[in-house]
């Protein structure tokens, strides 16, 4: 795996108001990256084995935000074989942070590296009831490929799909 550079800025953790450390994670992130991904996804977390994977396959394509003593967010992007697209498969924020700029600053990091790295397009899916996110992507550049795809992860299980050039 390919150590990333840390990014520090400055953001109110907890009321000690530490630090977060933008990094890569390590698996020893393991436990905390699930409860993170728990608390800010209660109906329909990942599985434990899920982040398991995707750390196994992807691991040098999650970044975490970390205060020194808990992760409080992380965001999971996965480029196609040929490099040509990325998919933002998850982005989280621990629900006593949001609202804060950190989902933007992940984002924007995801997509600074994939523009060094030639990647053409990001792509995510979005819950159509999701105006924060929505509204946090179409700020970026992001636009809706289409309308609502029905059933897109199954039935009930519908999203939107935006997509963003670079």
């Amino acid at each position: 795996m390919t150590a990333l550079p840390e990014k520090r800025f400055p953001s109110t953790a907890d009321r000690t108001d530490r630090p977060l450390t933008m990094r890569g994670v390590v698996e020893a992130d393991l436990p905390e990256l699930h409860r993170v991904d728990r608390e800010a996804f209660p109906e329909e977390p990942y599985h434990y084995f899920e982040l398991r994977q995707s750390y196994d396959i992807h691991g040098d394509r999650i970044l975490v935000l970390d205060d020194g003593q808990s992760l409080h967010g992380y965001v999971l992007f996965v480029t196609t074989s040929d490099g040509y697209v990325n998919w933002i498969k998850s982005l989280a924020v621990t629900p006593e942070l949001r609202g804060r700029g950190l989902g933007r600053r992940l984002m924007l990091e995801v997509i600074r590296r994939l523009r060094t790295e030639g990647v053409h397009q990001v792509r995510l899916t979005v819950e159509p009831t999701n105006a924060a996110a929505i509204t946090l992507y179409r700020s970026l550049g992001f636009s809706l490929e289409g309308g609502v795809r029905k059933g897109y992860f199954g039935p009930g299980e519908d999203r939107l799909i935006m997509t963003l050039g670079l």
